[in-house]
């Protein structure tokens, strides 16, 4: 199985130990402690009083058991501690002082717990000192002679120090490099887990960019095949009719076939083509509110009985808020095209102090119908909805109460162009 990045590699572990090699440095610590405790021991009471055999033995289970706490240090670091400062009078080793403070200052937090730390290692130098001035002031040979008490005070204080200091300092070392060592491990899989996070998120906001481009080609290749198509068909199907009747008219719908057809396929190249038009561009005339007089008259010269008012002074509003609007007004042409042949369509384009409003309104389709009956995906009005929802207009669409139809938009005023600057 293949692991993250950030995933830590497992690690073998023994009782308290995290790793093997940790477990064979402790007990031969251990074992060089108990040996060392057992001669100090032995030799101690030797010196002071006849031993036997027996109680040699128990001397050296005592030393064996005080080295073995060394085994115990990363579990418990202040058991070897309290063992030494029990039997240093008796069998002091230095091995088991040495490693038992270092591995409290090593092991316990600081500086959370700097008071039992600076407790333990200041009794352990006490002790220390007057264990060694003791030893001096009553040695075991007396034909050496023993320098000045001020100097046996001074000698002992300096052994003292360099047996408790050093490793108490070394420990607080070690232990502050693991624990910053071990943050910053922490913080750099962190970091990784959060990059992993961002590139999901990234991932995401890609896919759902696409399906969004996707979503928006397909809206505008409905909006501009939709209605070309529907005006072709419905002129086909009058071309039909009257071409034996009326060649002239005949030939006029043609002409309007061709250049309807003519007009869809420059749009469809500008949909495939000029998507990566940048926005400076301005949108073409025949998309904006400018070119509604021209749908509207393609749609008169198809048949329908159309009608066009507009109130309100003209205001210019941006790019795709004009597209918008002209994609309602032809969403909704289209939809009279397929659904209400004959009936009287009234388009309205009312400019407002709050924004624009578009409408498009057909009577019940009552008379005529449409000479070919026209598919429909169901998907213009949700398209519609969806661009005017995006910016921040309202979309509505309906039957109306006399069994017509009316598709209705309204955009805000914060999308009009501002032509208005500040003087100088």
């Amino acid at each position: 199985m293949s692991k993250s990045p950030g995933e830590r590699a497992p690690v073998m572990s023994f009782l308290w130990w995290k790793r093997p090699r940790s477990a064979f440095l402790d007990i031969g610590l251990a074992v060089l402690a108990a040996l060392e405790c057992v001669v100090n021991g032995v030799n101690f009471f030797d010196s002071r009083m006849h031993v036997s055999g027996a109680a040699s033995v128990g001397i050296g289970l005592v030393g064996v058991l005080a080295g073995g706490t060394l085994v115990l240090r990363r579990r418990w670091p202040a058991v070897p501690v309290l063992v030494t400062l029990l039997l240093m009078p008796v069998m002091l080793s230095v091995t088991l002082l040495v490693v038992a403070l270092y591995t409290l200052a090593e092991t316990w937090e600081w500086p959370s717990t700097r008071r039992r730390v600076v407790g333990l290692s200041a009794l352990a130098f006490a002790e220390c000192v007057l264990v060694m001035l003791v030893s001096m002031l009553n040695p075991g040979d007396t034909q050496v002679e023993q320098p000045p008490l001020w100097g046996q005070v001074l000698l002992s204080v300096m052994v003292s120090v360099g047996l408790t200091v050093p490793p108490v300092v070394t420990g607080l070392y070690v232990g502050a490099r693991r624990r910053l060592i071990e943050s910053l491990q922490d913080r750099a899989h962190g970091l990784e887990t959060e990059l992993d996070l961002l590139a999901e998120q990234a991932r995401e906001r890609a896919r759902r960019a696409r399906l969004e481009e996707r979503t928006r080609i397909a809206r505008e290749m409905h909006d501009v095949v939709a209605h070309r198509v529907s005006l072709m068909v419905v002129h086909a199907g009058a071309l039909e009719r009257i071409v034996a009747k009326d060649p002239e008219k005949a030939a006029q719908s043609a002409k309007l076939m061709g250049e309807v057809g003519r007009q869809a396929l420059n749009e469809l190249r500008e949909i495939l083509g000029v998507l990566r038009m940048d926005d400076e561009r301005g949108q073409p005339e025949q998309d904006s509110l400018a070119g509604l007089p021209r749908l509207v008259d393609q749609s008169r010269a198809a048949g329908m009985a159309v009608t066009l008012t507009v109130s309100g002074s003209r205001q210019e509003f941006t790019g795709e808020a004009e597209q918008t609007a002209y994609r309602v007004v032809q969403e909704g042409l289209t939809n009279a095209h397929k659904h209400a042949g004959g009936a009287q369509v009234s388009v309205l384009l009312a400019y407002a102090p709050n924004g624009v409003r578009v409408s498009v309104v057909n009577a019940c389709p009552g008379g005529e119908k449409s000479a070919a009956q026209l598919p429909s995906g169901g998907n213009g009005l949700v398209g519609m909805r969806e661009r005017v929802i995006a910016l921040g207009g309202t979309f509505s669409s309906g039957p109306e109460a006399d069994g017509g139809f009316r598709v209705e938009a309204v955009l805000p005023s914060r999308l009009a162009v501002r032509t208005d600057r500040l003087g100088r």
